[in-house]
C-alpha cells in the first residue's frame, strides 16, 4: 500500500492546534515523539477497565493487568528476535538501562581494563562509564570522530583490545543523525571477548534491530520515542550476560527469598525490575509497538529520508547555513547551524512562527566541542511529517535569520 501520510496524521490529534497563531508543525521527534490514539486509548483502557497492580494478586483485575503487562515483553522479544522474552527488562528509560549494566559490571571490571565509547555519545552513554572506570580504576576509553561526523574506524584494533571489557555506541546518533557500522564495531569487540552495548535510543522508531542476527550482548530502546509513553525503556540482554551482574535497585518484585539477615534475587527478568513497574507505560508500549508495526517502520524509514534529503536541499540556499553531520548514512536529523546566529535566538523565533524544534548541545557536548560549535537548531522528522511542514519551516527560518541579521 502507498504511504499515507495524511491517514496517518489523523491519528495524532496534538497536531491539530495552532502555536502563537500558526499551525504548529512538530520537528522535535528525536527529543520525543507523538502519541497516536491507539496508545492513548491503550492506556485509558487500563484505567478504566482493569488497573490493578501486577504479579502480586490472585483477584481478576490483577491477572488481567499481569496478562496485558506480560504479552508485551513477548511481543517486544519477537520484534528485536530476542532468544526469549525474560531477556527483556522493563526500566525507567534507556538512561535507566545503561546505568543498569555499568553498575551490574562493577564487580567485573578491575584496573588494567578499559571501557570504549565513542566520540558522538550522549551524555547518558558518557556519564555512567565514567563513574564505572572511578568505581574500578578501569580506562575509559573513545573511538574518534571526523570532520563529517563519521567514526574514525581505522585504528580499531588498537582501540578495542584485549584488555577492553565492554563497548557501549549508540546505533544512531541524536544530534548528527550518523548512522554507525554497528556489525564493524561488534565483530571485532567479539574477536578480543569484549562485552558489547548498543544504544537503539535513534534507531528505535527507524530501523528495524535483529539482536540474535548482530550477536550483541545488550540492546535498548526507549519507549517515548517511538511513539509510546515516557518514562519506559527497555534493556534486552543475553541470559548469560544478565545472570552474570548485580541489580542496582533492591526492593519488592527482585527478590527469590528475604529474611533480616540475607536476600537471594529472583531469577530473569524480575531480577533487574524492583517495585512497581510502569504498567500503564508497558501496556502503552505495546500498542505503540503494534502501530508501528502495522505502517511499517522501512516504510517509515523511506519517507523520513525523502524528508531529510528535501530539507536539506531547501535549507541549504540559506545564506551562512551549515549542516552539522554529513555522514554518508544518516537518519532523519538535520542538525545546523546559521553563522553568526545564535540557535537559542532561531529556535525562539521559530516557535513564535509555530515551529517546533530543539536548541543547543543535545546532551551531547563532546560533539560540540569536536565541532567548535555552542549548540546546533536539531529539526528531526517522523512518520507525520510533511513536505508542506518542510516548506513551512523554511519559509520561517528564512524569516527568523533575516531578523537576526
Amino acid at each position: 500500500m502507498a504511504y499515507n501520510v495524511h491517514d496517518i496524521r489523523k491519528q495524532f490529534p496534538i497536531l491539530n492546534q495552532e502555536v502563537h497563531g500558526q499551525p504548529l508543525v512538530y520537528l522535535d521527534n528525536a527529543a520525543t515523539a507523538q502519541k497516536p490514539l491507539a496508545v492513548i486509548n491503550a492506556i485509558s483502557d487500563y484505567y478504566l477497565k482493569y488497573n490493578a497492580n501486577v504479579h502480586r494478586g490472585v483477584h481478576t483485575l490483577s491477572q488481567r493487568a499481569t496478562d496485558a503487562m506480560e504479552s508485551v515483553r513477548e511481543e517486544v522479544r519477537v520484534h528485536i528476535n530476542a532468544t526469549e522474552a525474560a531477556e527483556i527488562i522493563f526500566t525507567r528509560g534507556i538512561t535507566d538501562s545503561i546505568n543498569t549494566i555499568a553498575y551490574g559490571m562493577s564487580n567485573r571490571i578491575h584496573q588494567g581494563q578499559n571501557v570504549v565509547i565513542t566520540a558522538m555519545e550522549h551524555h547518558s552513554n558518557i556519564v555512567p562509564w565514567q563513574m564505572l572506570c572511578e568505581r574500578t580504576g578501569a580506562e575509559l576509553r573513545h573511538i574518534p570522530m571526523d570532520e563529517h561526523g563519521e567514526l574514525v574506524i581505522n585504528g580499531l584494533e588498537d582501540i578495542v583490545d584485549h584488555n577492553t571489557a565492554i563497548v557501549a555506541f549508540n546505533h544512531i546518533s541524536n544530534t548528527l543523525g550518523t548512522i554507525n557500522p554497528v556489525e564493524e564495531i561488534l565483530s571485532r569487540s567479539r574477536e578480543v571477548g569484549a562485552w558489547t552495548l548498543v544504544d537503539g535510543a535513534q534507531s528505535g522508531p527507524h530501523a528495524q534491530v535483529d539482536v540474535q542476527s548482530w550477536d550483541v550482548d545488550f540492546f535498548t530502546l526507549s519507549s517515548h520515542k517511538m511513539y509510546g509513553p515516557t518514562g519506559l525503556g527497555i534493556l534486552y540482554g543475553k541470559r548469560e550476560r544478565l545472570e552474570a551482574i548485580s541489580p542496582y535497585q533492591g526492593g519488592g518484585e527482585m527478590i527469590a527469598t528475604v529474611t533480616l539477615e540475607k536476600s537471594t534475587y529472583a531469577g530473569l527478568p524480575h531480577k533487574f525490575e524492583a517495585g512497581t513497574p510502569h504498567v500503564e507505560g508497558i501496556i502503552g508500549f505495546g500498542a505503540a509497538l503494534k502501530f508501528l508495526n502495522e505502517i511499517g517502520i522501512e516504510s517509515i524509514s523511506a519517507h523520513e529520508q525523502n524528508l531529510l534529503e528535501y530539507a536539506t536541499e531547501k535549507c541549504s540556499k540559506i545564506e551562512g547555513f551549515r549542516v552539522i553531520g554529513n555522514a554518508k548514512n544518516k537518519a532523519s536529523v538535520l542538525s545546523f547551524v546559521v553563522d553568526g546566529i545564535h540557535s537559542y535566538d532561531l529556535g525562539v523565533l521559530l516557535d513564535q512562527q509555530g515551529i517546533a524544534v530543539r536548541t543547543g548541545q543535545h546532551c551531547t557536548q563532546p560533539i560540540m566541542d569536536a565541532f567548535c560549535i555552542q549548540g546546533t537548531v536539531r529539526a528531526s522528522f517522523a512518520m507525520y511529517n510533511t513536505f508542506d511542514e518542510i516548506d513551512s519551516f523554511m519559509s520561517a527560518l528564512s524569516r527568523a535569520v533575516t531578523m537576526l541579521r
